[in-house]
Formats: C-alpha cells, structure tokens, sequence
C-alpha cells in the first residue's frame, strides 16, 4: 500500500525520520513545521531542520503556529505523521486525515511521555529507551501503540547520539507499521504506569554537587549538545561540563571542591567524585576544552581546593 501523507515535526529527530519516508514509496506532500527560531551566536532566525530537508525535496510547507484552520488541507491525505512536532493537535485535526494521525514518540510509551524522553531516560538511570509508533489521542502520548523497538542506553551513551539512533530506529519501525495498515490494530497503553518527562528548563542543567556522582555523571551525558550542564565559580563564572565521567573515590573536601588525585582532577560529590573531561568557561573565546587544558589556562581560576557551586564559599 502506498499512502499520501502529510507530516509534522521541527527537530533534527524529526528530521531523520521524515527523510526515511522521502526515501520509501510513500508519497509525503504536506510538512507542517515550527517558524524560524533564532539561533546561533547572532541569532539570526533559522528554519527548523524539517523544514530545511523538506524544501529541499520541494514540498510544500505551512508554519502555523495554531493548526486549527489545517482541517480542510489535512483531509485529503491518509494519514498526518507526527514526530516532535511540539504543537498539540486539537481533535478537528485528528479526525481530519482519512485514516488518523500516528506518532512516532522516543520513549517505551507509557513511560516517558512528554517533551524530552531521552533525556529523562538517561537521567533516571534507565538501562533501555526505545521508540513507540502510537495513534494520536488526545491526551497526551496516551495513544494507543502499534509498535515499539527498543535499544539500550549504555553507560557512556549521551543524549545527542541516543536521539539520532532513536530518530533512525523511529523512521525504520514508522515503514513497517505502514505496511501493515490499517489492519494492524494497536494496543492501548496502561496509564497506570506512567511517567512523565517535563520539558528541560534551565534549572535542569545546574549541578548540585551534593548529589551522587553517577547521578551528575548522568546528567551531563545526558545535556551534552543541548543545554550542557553547568556550574558556577566566584564572579558569576559559568563552567559548562560537557564531558565527565563518575569515580568512586572519596575526594576531601566540601561537595563541589576540585582536588588533584594523581593524573586526574575529580570533584567531591555528596557520593563519590566526578571527573570533568571536556568544559567550557565563560571566558576568553568561551570554546570547550579538556579541563586539563582549562586549569592551564586559568590558573586563577581553577586550581586545588577552589569550590564550584554558586551557593558554596569560594576559598584556597
């Protein structure tokens, strides 16, 4: 069966998984995507990577910023495919395609429904993530689900090349859920055992160093390519930790005190100690580096016994 589609996404995940439909039989004639956002250092307003790879397939594409009036334009097609699309669909938009509206949702749905699964995945200490193909209900994520794939999430895996692997897996199992409808049924979820993954603010990405260790460890893998997580220094000096990993030693000191232990630097944690590998201070070019070659640099800032965390006192 070859279907007319429309589609609906903004992200780079989005992105990848539009691509595999432009690559199968399906014919994808409508891209529904988010207005150009600022980015970058100037801010300069940049369309969203579904729009980028979809008028370079020459189709055409609407960025409203309500769908309500996109009922008539949607009912011409089979299905509206939705992936990271951050708009809710009102119910005139999920009846309005002739079959319905699926989802291709980066979590093992129920859980993780909500804005950043992968992220909270990894935060959590998950061991498996995976992708789940679901019709679009109302509420959200709590669609019926038509498939799910799962990959594991190793203990150096980052946010950044989990949801490009999810985004891949996601493209592959949305092609084989099309081949089997409409006959293939969904199975609903249980929404007893939900769970929830909020949109990422920027408190998410402070570190409280009186934390384990393995848990902060987490937490820049899982923010490394989008907020990074972050400490502070004396002067409002912010220090991006893009790159660490956790050690069971116990460092002297306060939560937060950076002590050299023989070849490596660590940070006492509430449990254990973090080794930072790559950081990023606000200062100078501002561009991320290996702490060794930070503390080189900044002597003055970073060296033993100084303490990060802003609600710390910062003494030699």
């Amino acid at each position: 069966m070859v279907w007319r589609l429309a589609f609906a996404g903004a992200p780079p995940f989005a992105a990848t998984v539009l691509q595999a439909l432009l690559a199968s039989q399906h014919r994808v004639e409508l891209v529904y995507t988010q207005p150009n956002r600022p980015a970058g250092r100037g801010r300069k307003p940049t369309p969203s990577a579904v729009r980028q790879a979809a008028e370079a397939a020459g189709i055409e594409v609407r960025t409203p910023t309500r769908v309500d009036g996109e009922a008539a334009a949607l009912s011409r097609f089979d299905w509206l495919i939705v992936a990271a699309y951050g708009l809710l669909l009102p119910a005139g938009i999920l009846n309005a395609p002739k079959h319905h509206c699926l989802n291709v949702h980066a979590s093992l749905l129920p859980r993780w429904r909500g804005a950043a699964p992968v992220e909270r995945a990894i935060m959590a200490g998950d061991t498996q993530t995976g992708v789940s193909i679901m019709r679009v209900e109302a509420e959200l994520d709590a669609g019926p689900v038509y498939q799910r794939r799962t990959l594991p999430i190793d203990e150096d895996t980052t946010g950044t090349a989990l949801t490009d692997a999810l985004a891949r897996l996601g493209g592959q199992a949305l092609l084989e859920v099309l081949a089997k409808l409409p006959e293939l049924a969904p199975t609903p979820q249980d929404h007893r055992v939900a769970t929830y993954a909020r949109k990422l603010a920027a408190a998410d990405a402070a570190i409280d160093w009186h934390r384990p260790a393995t848990a902060i460890a987490r937490q820049v893998r899982a923010l490394s390519g989008r907020l990074a997580a972050y400490t502070r220094l004396a002067d409002d000096i912010r220090v991006r930790v893009w790159a660490a990993r956790a050690s069971s030693t116990e460092v002297e000191g306060p939560p937060g005190a950076l002590r050299r232990q023989g070849e490596s630097w660590l940070v006492a944690c509430g449990e254990g100690a973090l080794e930072p590998l790559t950081v990023q201070i606000n200062r100078g070019k501002g561009t991320p580096q290996s702490l060794h070659s930070a503390i080189n640099g900044y002597p003055n800032l970073l060296y033993p016994s100084v303490c990060f965390g802003a609600d710390q006192e910062q003494s030699r």
